[in-house]
């Protein structure tokens, strides 16, 4: 995933380095919690479990170098049996047995840390050698000549190409979000149980396959163009998508690098696919009960609590282990919403943190999070920002972050002052960990109108008319989890917040919620035409 503008990195002992040459728009399926664990059992079965074959061969030296999340490589790694050794110095990139090379940030600051720590030289001559070798997204990229994002700038120089960003001009938005099909153009050992299935991606740059590069190319994909998705010479192999988030598929890739003599026990029923998919995400609503239990529960137009005596919060079961059947029972992507997140300090949330560090050792998904990501002072005066809290959220497991409230009020700002301050949270986060990794959260209620005139939003024209025989309607923009209504619509909340750097817009409905009507699609309506996020 490239996008990091800032990261605080390990030091190391700096050695000169040295290069070597010559060597879709998706649609999105929203599913709200339904503990029901045969709910998406057509769509695949998740079994697959892989052990090292002996303990003098499950040893993994991973290139971490400080970047950003790589948790969710860690826990495929281990949960495939193997364990891992980290980088330190150089030397331990010559010593590696197996190197993975997960990648994680912008192209420049990457290139910066691993010449400053001698580590470009030292993976270029690794590589060179036709050692194993394994990169991931970012860890494909560097091995091309250069890179144009925030550059030019030099890579090691392995690969000939330039790598550039997608062109949008197309219709096709960037970043390049989901699950896409790979076209496999040679044998390439890894990608041997993939078939026509689809894998994750996550990116904004690419690199285009050419005369020059061909045999170094072993698959590509469709996103406007035809890209370099994956490349293989000898021992060194490299893909552009996610192998740690594609769910079983990926972590046939995974293991057949780390172990090429073993066969999965189960290969993935063969599929059509080719190109960008529809995606089954589930989305869990999490709060703490009456007794202080973390708890999945499920709204009724935002209402979570039980209409008994009691009046207690609605109980669906722990946020962990349904995530982990909707991960079994085939979803693409889970989603956890901290519905009361906004009321206190979310750094305090220990139980929420461990829940997303216990879902991603088991569950090969994306991971979003959501709930009172802002700026905060605690109750000793400490200051905390946004940038920190997220970070927190990062560590903990959490591929992107979702944010609410503290969106609507950016966004407001935005669209009265026209500037663009830096200081959102929406803005500092995407500013380091790239637009892919923020998701906007919006949840509009339906206020209807006699006349479009009567206000200054977008309107749409209603199937069935208002309480009072109104024929139109503007979608409200709330916030502190839809409680109070804010003086902007739904449209331009969205058009603001692409604009302050969101990547993705996670659209609620309030009318809706809980009710079985989909006139959620008229809520949908005034949104067709954002093309970019």
């Amino acid at each position: 995933m490239e996008g990091v503008r800032y990261a605080s990195f390990t030091s190391f002992a700096t050695t000169k380095s040295s290069s070597f040459s010559a060597l879709s728009p998706s649609s999105i399926i929203i599913l709200r919690q339904k503990p029901h664990k045969k709910a998406l059992k057509s769509i695949s079965h998740r079994n697959l479990v892989i052990s090292a074959s002996s303990a003098s061969n499950s040893v993994v030296t991973l290139l971490d170098y400080g970047a950003g999340n790589v948790r969710s490589v860690r826990n495929a790694i281990r949960y495939l049996g193997f364990e891992i050794e980290d980088v330190r110095t150089p030397k331990d990139i010559l010593n590696a047995e197996r190197l993975i090379f997960p990648g994680v940030g912008a192209f420049a600051s990457a290139m910066d840390v691993l010449t400053k720590t001698g580590m470009a030289e030292a993976l270029c001559t690794y590589i060179k050698n036709d050692r194993p070798f394994l990169g991931i997204c970012l860890g494909l990229q560097l091995l091309f000549e250069s890179s144009e994002e925030n550059g030019p700038v030099n890579g090691l120089g392995l690969i000939p190409s330039v790598v550039g960003r997608f062109n949008s001009s197309n219709g096709f938005r960037v970043p390049h979000i989901g699950w896409n099909a790979l076209q496999v153009a040679k044998d390439s050992e890894i990608l041997d149980d993939i078939g026509d299935h689809h894998v994750y991606f996550v990116h904004s740059y690419r690199a285009m396959p050419s005369d020059d590069n061909k045999e170094w190319v072993s698959s590509t994909c469709n996103y406007g163009d035809d890209f370099i998705a994956s490349i293989r010479r000898g021992n060194a192999h490299a893909v552009q998508f996610h192998p740690e988030k594609s769910g079983d598929v990926g972590l046939s890739v995974l293991r057949r690098f780390l172990n090429p003599k073993s066969q999965g026990t189960k290969k993935p029923t063969q599929g059509k696919a080719s190109k960008l998919a529809k995606r089954v995400i589930a989305c869990l609503d999490v709060r703490t009960n009456d007794k202080g239990d973390l708890v999945v529960t499920k709204g009724d137009q935002y209402d979570v609590r039980e209409h008994t005596k009691e009046n207690e919060v609605r109980n669906l079961g722990k946020p962990v282990e349904l995530a982990g059947q909707y991960y079994k029972d085939g979803a693409d992507e889970v989603s956890f919403l901290n519905i009361t997140g906004f009321r206190d300090f979310p750094l305090g949330d220990l139980p929420m943190l461990e829940v997303l560090r216990h879902t991603s050792e088991n569950v090969f998904v994306p991971l979003t999070v959501g709930g009172g990501i802002r700026d905060f002072t605690d109750a000793n005066g400490r200051h905390y920002s946004s940038l920190e809290v997220a970070s927190e959220y990062f560590r903990s497991g959490a591929d992107k972050i979702s944010i609410g409230s503290d969106a609507v009020y950016a966004g407001e700002e935005y669209i009265k002052t026209k500037v663009k301050t830096g200081n959102s949270s929406l803005e500092q986060i995407s500013r380091v960990y790239g637009n892919q990794a923020v998701v906007v959260s919006i949840d509009p209620r339906r206020v209807y109108l006699k006349s479009p005139n009567d206000v200054q939003f977008k309107t749409i024209s209603v199937t069935k008319p208002g309480p009072s025989g109104e024929e139109y309607a503007w979608y409200q923009c709330t916030v502190n989890g839809g409680r109070e209504g804010r003086p902007i619509g739904a449209y331009e909340l969205a058009k603001a917040v692409e604009e302050l750097g969101a990547g993705e817009i996670l659209l609620n409905c309030i009318d809706c919620d809980g009710t079985n009507n989909f006139l959620v699609t008229q809520t949908l309506h005034p949104f067709k035409s954002r093309k970019r996020v």
